[in-house]
């Protein structure tokens, strides 16, 4: 059960700048609650503490920002192009951070990594990552965001420019090629998507 050292008027500001919603607290102790994907923040005089079977889905928003994480991207298309979805998963030294995946309707499988890559990045920026390490196993994505490839399709190329610009906003990036099975949980996330 984390409990973070903070002034909890600054910490609701944070959890409501991210859509979390905030409730009245159960005790004359409890200042304010806040509950998202199985976590519950309950603020006290100076302090937050979370619990649930994953408070990562909120002690990221409470910290001060910044730090580091692995992100791992992974987009799936049925079809080429077909039904598609995006897969993604933020890794800190604590482990998992977040996780998520979700249908984006009638893609190619280069343009469901692109989409991928995207929510992936703006997933990091919302948690307030300062440096990242993207890791995907679309070798044409890497090289494109590289600079190493061409991309020669007007929508990839629209794309790349959005990718890059997410980029932009952290302190330090990298981009590497990794085999499927380092990219296991994005691409698990991305299918179970689509099969749902």
């Amino acid at each position: 059960m984390p409990t973070i050292d903070c002034d909890p008027a600054v910490a609701r500001d944070r959890l409501t700048d991210a859509g979390v919603e905030i409730e009245p607290g159960n005790t004359e102790h409890e200042r304010w609650r806040a509950s998202r994907d199985g976590a519950v923040a309950v603020a006290y005089e100076d302090k937050v503490v979370v619990q649930g079977e994953d408070p990562a889905a909120l002690t990221l928003f409470l910290k001060e920002g910044g730090g580091r994480a692995h992100v791992y991207f992974d987009g799936a298309s049925r079809g080429n192009p077909g039904p598609a979805a995006v897969g993604w998963c933020l890794v800190t030294s604590d482990g998992i951070a977040a996780e998520g995946g979700e249908t984006i309707g009638r893609a190619t499988n280069n343009q469901a990594e692109y989409a991928a890559l995207i929510r992936a990045l703006e997933a990091a920026r919302d948690y307030g990552f300062d440096e990242i390490d993207v890791r995907g196993d679309s070798e044409l994505i890497v090289k494109q965001i590289r600079g190493e490839w061409d991309a020669n399709d007007p929508e990839l190329r629209e794309k790349r420019v959005e990718a890059l610009g997410l980029l932009e906003a952290f302190d330090r990036w990298s981009i590497a090629h990794v085999p499927r099975e380092v990219n296991e949980r994005a691409d698990k996330m991305a299918n179970e998507a689509l099969d749902d």
